[in-house]
C-alpha cells in the first residue's frame, strides 16, 4: 500500500513538471502550483504512515536478583483508606510473608522534620507471585508524611526476598512516634509478617534538643561452642554481643562474667565502640574453659557500659558438660 502511493505522487509530480517545461525553459511555476505538489505529497505520505501499523513494543526481561527502587511513588490520592480491619492477619493462600531484616532501630532519634528512608526485608513465603497489583498501605499509627497506598514496584516470585523503602518523616513535636503497614493482596485483603501476620513498622523519637540523650538501647548475645560438641581438654565459648544505638554515640565498655557463685569478674582492660549513627555493632570475648573445670556448674556474661553513662545489661548462660552450651 505504501508503495503504490508513493508511485501515484511521483507520477503526478512529472506530468506537471512537463507541461511547465513545455511552456519554455525560463518560465518559473506557478506558486500555487508548487505549494499544491508539495500537499499532495505530504498528504499521501501522512495517509501511508497513518495506514501502515507500527511494530508492537519489545519488553525487555531481565534475570536475577529483584532490584526495588529506593523509594516507592504512593498511589494517588494521598487520603487515608478505610482498611477493614478485620481482616487483620488473615491467612489466605498468597498472604504469607516474613520479615527477614530491617534498617532503622527502634527508637532510633531525628529533630523535627528529618526525612529518612526505612527499609524491610520481606520474603513471600507463599506459592503465589506477587505482581504490581499487590501493594504496601498504611495501618496504623503515625503516616511520617508518606502516601497511604504504595503499589509494588515489580513481581516478586515465591520465595523471594526483596526490600520495601519508604521515606518518611520525622513529625514536628517531640514524642514516639510509631507508623505500621501491612500488605494487601489484589482482592483488597490485608496480610503482614510472620505466625501472627503482624504488621511491620517503623518506630522513633523526636527530640528538637541540641544534644540528645543517645544511647545502648538493646544487647543481644550468641554463643559458639569449639568444639561444638564431646570433652575435650580445652573447650572455648565465643560470647558475641550486638548492640544497638539510637544515635551516634561513643561508649566504653567491658565484659562481666560469672557462675553459678555470686563472685563475679570485671575483665579488664576497657574498650571503646563507636557508633556514628543508630545501629548495631558486634563485639566477642573468648571464655576458655580446661578439663579440670566443674561440670554443669552455670557460667554467665554480660556487657557493662562505663561511660558516658553506667548500665549494666543483661545475661547469656553457659555451662561447661560435654555437650553443647
Amino acid at each position: 500500500m505504501f508503495k503504490s502511493v508513493k508511485y501515484k505522487a511521483l507520477t503526478f509530480t512529472t506530468i506537471l513538471t512537463l507541461l511547465l517545461t513545455a511552456c519554455g525553459a525560463e518560465a518559473t511555476p506557478d506558486p500555487f502550483i508548487s505549494t499544491a505538489i508539495a500537499q499532495t505529497v505530504a498528504a499521501q505520505n501522512a495517509s501511508a504512515a497513518t495506514e501502515t501499523p507500527l511494530p508492537s513494543p519489545t519488553v525487555a526481561v531481565t534475570e536475577g536478583p529483584l532490584q526495588f527502587i529506593p523509594t516507592l511513588t504512593p498511589v494517588v490520592p494521598l487520603v487515608s483508606p478505610t482498611l477493614p480491619k478485620s481482616t487483620a492477619g488473615a491467612k489466605t493462600e498468597c498472604g504469607r510473608a516474613s520479615l527477614v531484616s530491617e534498617t532503622i532501630p527502634d527508637g532510633t532519634i531525628y529533630p523535627p522534620k528529618t526525612s529518612f528512608i526505612k527499609t524491610w526485608e520481606i520474603k513471600n513465603e507463599s506459592n503465589c507471585t506477587w505482581d504490581t497489583s499487590y501493594k504496601i498501605v498504611f495501618w496504623d499509627g503515625d503516616v511520617m508524611g508518606g502516601g497511604y497506598v504504595y503499589n509494588l514496584p515489580q513481581s516478586a516470585p515465591p520465595g523471594t526476598t526483596f526490600p520495601i523503602s519508604l521515606q518518611l518523616k520525622a513529625p514536628e513535636t517531640d514524642g514516639t512516634y510509631t507508623s505500621e503497614w501491612m500488605l494487601q493482596t489484589p482482592d483488597g485483603t490485608e496480610f503482614g509478617v510472620g505466625e501472627y501476620s503482624a504488621s511491620f513498622y517503623a518506630e522513633i523519637v523526636v527530640s528538637a534538643a541540641e544534644k540528645p540523650e543517645y544511647a545502648i538501647t538493646s544487647v543481644d548475645y550468641n554463643v559458639v561452642r569449639d568444639p561444638a560438641t564431646g570433652c575435650p581438654a580445652n573447650t572455648t565459648y565465643t560470647i558475641y554481643a550486638t548492640l544497638t544505638s539510637n544515635g551516634p554515640i561513643e561508649v566504653t565498655y567491658q565484659w562481666l562474667q560469672g557462675s553459678g557463685t555470686p563472685e563475679t569478674e570485671l575483665i579488664k582492660p576497657a574498650k571503646t565502640l563507636k557508633f556514628t549513627e543508630a545501629g548495631t555493632l558486634t563485639v566477642s570475648h573468648d571464655a576458655k574453659l580446661h578439663l579440670g573445670a566443674t561440670p554443669g556448674n552455670q557460667r554467665w556474661m554480660a556487657i557493662v557500659i562505663t561511660e558516658p553513662f553506667d548500665q549494666e545489661y543483661s545475661h547469656i548462660h553457659y555451662n561447661y558438660d560435654c555437650g553443647a552450651y
